[in-house]
């Protein structure tokens, strides 16, 4: 018979309101779960709206994706089910409640900017050549994760762009 732990109603619910996050992949990974993401991530998700929850999320994703490349290669994001075609990744922002915002350029170097629904929110993250006039690879998904580390502006405070 399984063990099974025994907890209390504040802990049953509390449990029930922190993010979870669980992944395999065939190499090893450095860490597991929940120990990879920034403490400003692990917080119950009550409170968030469902652009926050999203954002925060993809900049985990970026982040780790950004772990996997060489110093020749950047993240880019494909916007799955469209024509929008591939984005260099250079900023992201919400709006609550609903709205998700791309910044960055297409591989032609056109300032491309994509406003997205959350409830359409299917994105593939690419690997693509930086740019040749450029010196290092930017890692945009750390720069992301450390303002929220650093607190930021208050969602009432940002400005958009």
């Amino acid at each position: 018979m399984p063990e099974t732990d025994i907890a209390t109603a504040a802990e049953a619910e509390e449990a029930a309101t922190l993010p979870r996050l669980y992944e395999v992949h065939a190499e090893d990974a450095s860490c597991e779960g929940l120990d990879c993401v920034p403490e400003v991530l692990n917080r119950p998700v009550t409170g968030k709206s469902a652009a926050q929850w999203a954002y925060e999320r993809l900049i985990l994703y970026i982040q780790n994706f950004e772990k996997q490349l060489d110093g020749e290669h950047e993240v880019a994001m494909g916007f799955t089910g469209s024509e929008a075609g591939v984005l260099r990744i250079e900023g992201m922002g919400y709006f609550d409640p609903d709205m998700l915002t791309f910044y960055g350029t297409d591989l032609d170097g056109a300032r491309t900017q994509m406003v997205q629904h959350v409830s359409q929110l299917n994105v593939m993250l690419r690997a693509v050549s930086k740019p040749k006039a450029e010196g290092q690879a930017r890692r945009i998904g750390f720069r992301l994760a450390e303002h929220l580390e650093d607190g930021g502006a208050s969602p009432q405070d940002e400005q958009t762009g």
